[in-house]
């Protein structure tokens, strides 16, 4: 039987997604939107409402801007498109 491009759910759920942001934020709200285009599932946790994970993120990653993405081990920072499709690649995550 020959596999499709789309990735089957149980591959999607071994890598963990989420998404550091704030609701002010636009490439923020424009990164949620590009992982719900390609129905990849994600957390978001909005650093004004939960300081703590903002500051554990800040101190894992070094940075303080947002959005931070993280999937499994990888992080990125800001909204960059190449970065997040490779990635969400290297996860398995998108073909």
């Amino acid at each position: 039987m020959r596999r499709n491009r789309i990735l089957d759910k149980a591959d999607k759920k071994q890598v963990k997604v989420t998404v550091y942001g704030a609701e002010w934020c636009p490439p923020c709200h424009a990164a949620k939107d590009y992982l719900k285009s390609k129905n990849i599932d994600y957390t978001y946790i909005n650093v004004d409402e939960n300081r703590e994970a903002g500051m554990n993120i800040a101190h894992k990653t070094g940075w303080t801007a947002i959005p931070i993405i993280e999937i499994g081990e990888e992080h990125i920072l800001g909204f960059d498109i190449g970065k997040l499709n490779s990635a969400l690649r290297a996860a398995k995550l998108l073909a």
